[in-house]
């Protein structure tokens, strides 16, 4: 199979990892299983290779500025070593990306950008830059990121250093962090609805990291964690991925996201016009969560009808391991997207009968 490899691709198969091609990079969609992996992030623990994941560093004394022109979101708001999550817009409102920005400084930022969209993405910030004064840093392959998640995953990375990540806030991180001898970076972020961390650390030391960290968290539950119940976990906790809930033809308003995109900061930025007149005039699409009242499970691209009417598409469905529902996203006509509502779903050219509910699926667990 051709495709990039982490350098923890020999750990993943000799964990008897089941590798596939994503985003040109060959990694485990799961291990011992997808329901038993996603069942260990929310219980205990497990532990993701994301280093697929693009990071680019951003630094010069218009940094800031700069950022705030790319980013649906406010980026002058920020305070040193905090996070925030993001857009990167057409000028047409449609997403370049979704993404994390993390702040060092006010004239050095970290980007960290999905891995199907680095190079997109960069040629994006590239192509954008005008004259504002900041330089770039692509350094995707020189970092690997591991995603420890689940209630237990303090616990287990506390027991390998010293650093009190107690104190350390949901979206900040700090860098310079010895764990277990090996310097990092880590931030409270994740993708999964639990509590966790992104460790990011350097080839040379990911597989002794790997390793470490399995084998202190075995006794607690740890499981290594694979794309498959990543994809769950995100989608129970209403996080969308880009090429489902996001795209260049769908707009972060759509999607639900307004929070992220603020519309009334001071300075301009790419796409704003649009998503400032698509707000104002109300959408005529948006994102909802629905059940199944029969039998059946949606997947992307299913059709979605009220009677005769096609008003939509399901972005994401699965059975919901944590839930034991068939639940699902759906971009639908804005008008029948009232909570309660009664839609169908055609699966297998049969309309199946569903329901509209919060898609945030995990608010009343």
């Amino acid at each position: 199979m051709d495709g990039k490899r982490t350098p923890l691709y020999e750990e993943h198969k000799s964990l008897k990892g089941k590798i596939v091609n994503y985003a040109g990079w060959l990694l485990p969609v799961q291990y011992e299983g997808l329901i038993p992996e996603h069942n260990a992030v929310r219980n205990a623990a497990g532990i993701f290779d994301v280093s697929h994941m693009g990071t680019i560093f951003v630094s010069g004394k218009d940094s800031k500025a700069y950022l705030d022109y790319l980013m649906t979101n406010d980026i002058s708001k920020l305070k040193l070593n905090q996070i925030v999550y993001t857009f990167m817009c057409y000028p047409d409102g449609g997403v370049v990306d979704d993404l994390l920005v993390y702040k060092y400084d006010e004239d050095r930022y970290f980007l960290v950008v999905n891995a199907a969209n680095l190079d997109k993405d960069y040629q994006w910030i590239l192509d954008n830059m005008g004259t504002y004064e900041v330089e770039l840093d692509n350094a995707s392959d020189r970092i690997c990121i591991l995603a420890l998640q689940g209630p237990s995953a303090e616990r287990i990375l506390q027991s390998l250093t010293d650093y009190d990540l107690s104190q350390l806030k949901f979206f900040y991180f700090d860098e310079k962090i010895q764990v277990d001898g090996i310097e990092v970076m880590i931030s409270r972020t994740g993708y999964t609805g639990e509590d966790g961390f992104e460790i990011f650390v350097d080839n040379e030391n990911v597989v002794k990291l790997w390793k470490r960290i399995l084998k202190v968290g075995g006794d607690l539950g740890l499981k290594p964690a694979g794309l498959g119940c990543r994809d769950t976990l995100r989608f129970e906790a209403a996080l969308p991925l880009y090429g489902n809930e996001l795209s260049k033809d769908i707009t972060p308003l759509e999607a639900g996201f307004k929070f992220f995109v603020k519309l009334k900061k001071e300075s301009d930025f790419i796409g704003k016009d649009i998503l400032n007149k698509q707000w104002e005039d109300g959408l005529e699409r948006t994102l909802v969560g629905f059940e199944l009242l029969e039998r059946g499970i949606p997947r992307e691209g299913y059709e979605i009808y009220k009677g005769e009417e096609k008003i939509g598409h399901v972005t994401t469905g699965y059975m919901s391991p944590t839930l034991n529902k068939s639940i699902g996203n759906a971009l639908i006509a804005s008008k029948y997207a009232e909570l309660g509502n009664d839609i169908e779903v055609l699966i297998r050219k049969k309309k199946v009968k569903a329901k509209i509910i919060n898609k945030n699926f995990l608010k009343n667990r």
